[in-house]
This record gives structure tokens, sequence and C-alpha cells, in this order.
């Protein structure tokens, strides 16, 4: 399982992509010149102030390569010194949905999608050959499965009434605007939660943002969760191939998660607790999850 979201306060961060095309068995995939370095390497950046990881890998693809693309598995990250500093590059494997702009950058003056070995002779870095075979270790063509803790909604023992009614706080809004942009970079197009408010309130920006209905599953809540019954619901959503974000409590998505790898990982995912506003995204194909991840909101 990956975790991104833990490092040294010091450290400077980027994102970027292993971007592809074509037949996800024999790929090609973009590398960009950049002339004030004269190198060849795959399109990333350093991070914004604040700028969520999965945020900024998106927005140094557009940037860079003019794509909008849709984020598969995480692969291994790059570690390497900038002066006396220590910077690490978060990246992902990334399908073309489509081209949004033909010259992105001034940074950046070619893009050559190229096969496998002739990026691999290409790339001036050798980290960047190593990304190659992280690429093909597994499958590439996946599905995302997402599943998300509600944002955050103040203490239960201060809420007065219906448990269910108790809607996100000041900081829970915050934490679902960035969980929209984490979840834009999946696209998931179906959207199921817990029908209690702070689970469907943690959805809406995405859901708004990109004109989605949310259904709503009882057997998601803490009071009519049923492990068998509500683990079928998961891997029912699962086997539709669609992809799909569910959100729903901290008490039922760590067993919820434990039993979807074990059905249907053979990795190990070990114990995944969420924090509020966390994700899970298990990466499926061919009804096998192929890669599990945990990010912060």
């Amino acid at each position: 399982m990956t975790d991104c979201h833990v490092h040294p306060t010091d450290m400077i961060r980027a994102g970027g992509a292993v971007v592809w095309r074509g037949d996800s068995r024999d790929p090609e995939v973009a590398v960009v010149h950049r002339p004030k370095y004269d190198d060849w390497s795959f399109p990333k950046g350093k991070l914004k102030p604040g700028e969520h990881v999965i945020a900024g890998a998106l927005r140094e693809v557009a940037e860079e390569t003019g794509l909008s693309v849709a984020l598969g598995r995480h692969l291994p990250p790059v570690h390497y010194m900038k002066g006396t500093r220590l910077k690490r590059v978060d990246y992902w494997t990334a399908r073309v949905i489509e081209e949004v702009a033909q010259e992105p950058s001034d940074e950046v003056d070619r893009l050559a999608w190229l096969p496998i070995e002739e990026a691999r002779a290409r790339l001036t870095y050798e980290w960047d050959a190593g990304l190659l075979r992280a690429l093909m270790a597994a499958p590439l063509e996946t599905t995302p499965f997402v599943l998300i803790r509600h944002a955050f909604a103040g203490a239960r023992q201060d809420w007065k009434g219906d448990d269910d009614l108790r809607p996100i706080d000041e900081d829970g809004e915050a934490q679902a605007r960035t969980i929209a942009d984490l979840l834009y970079g999946y696209r998931p197009t179906s959207l199921v939660s817990s029908p209690s408010r702070r689970c469907v309130q943690t959805l809406l920006p995405y859901a708004a943002r990109e004109v989605l209905k949310i259904r709503t599953e009882r057997l998601l809540t803490e009071t009519d969760y049923d492990t068998p019954l509500s683990l079928a619901l998961t891997l029912s959503l699962l086997d539709t191939g669609e992809p799909t974000a569910v959100c729903s409590h901290g008490k039922v998505l760590p067993e919820l998660i434990t039993g979807m790898c074990e059905q249907r990982f053979d990795g190990h995912a070990g114990n995944i607790h969420l924090r509020k506003g966390a994700i899970a995204v298990l990466h499926h194909a061919g009804g096998r999850v192929v890669a599990v991840e945990r990010y912060l909101a």
C-alpha cells in the first residue's frame, strides 16, 4: 500500500506523471524537452504553497503538455538533492483524456510521444528509466475505486439531535473542496454515499463540478452497516467497472476496505485507517485490485 502524506517540512515537493496513450500493453509515453536545462524528462513541477500533490501533478502535466489526464497507479517517488535540500517528486501513471492546449508552456519547447524503449533512450535522467520499469510492472489500464471518510463535522457530543443530520464544519468544507480536486484526478462517474448529511456534503463539491448525482445507501451508515451485506454492496460497485467514489464513516471503512482487499487484492494492504477527509484509492483491473493508496485531503 502507498502512503503519500508524511514528509519532512523542509523537503521540496513536486508532482508529475508518466502520461501514456494507445495500447496499454505497448504504450507510447509523453516526454518533454526543457530548453533551460536542455533535458528530456517526464512532465513535472514544484508544488505551489498549500497545493495538494495530486492537484499539483495535474496542473503541471496540463501546463507542460497541454493535456487533460486521469491518474492511475502511484509510481515510486524520485528523490534527489536540489542544492542543500532534498527534493521529492511524486509520479503517477496518467491516461490521456484530451488535448486542451497546443502551446501550453514557455518552459517546454517540444513534446514527443515515444514507445517505451525509445523513451528510455531519449530520457536524460536514470531515475526516469526506473519509472518506466515501474510503469509496466503492473496492469497499466486500471479503474479507480475511491473510498472517502467524511470531512470534519465537529464533535459528536456537541451535536444535539439526530447524528445523521450533523453537518460538516468550516474545516470540513475546506476539506471537501480539496477532496473535489483529488477526485478530479481519478474522474469517478459514480458517486455513492452514506445518507448521513456529513458524508453527502463531503461529495457535493465534486458532484456539483461534474454534474453528477449522489446515490445514498443505508448499508454505508454506522447504524445499518452489516459486514457481509455492506461488503457485497461495495464489491458489486467495483464489479461494474465504472470509476466510483464511496463516502462513509470511520467506523465502517477500515473493515470494509480490509474485506475488499482480502477478496480482491494479491498484495499486502495492512490495516487501513483513514483520518477524517482522507481517501483510499483501490486501482483494479479484471476484477482484481492491483494497487492500494492512501491520501490526506
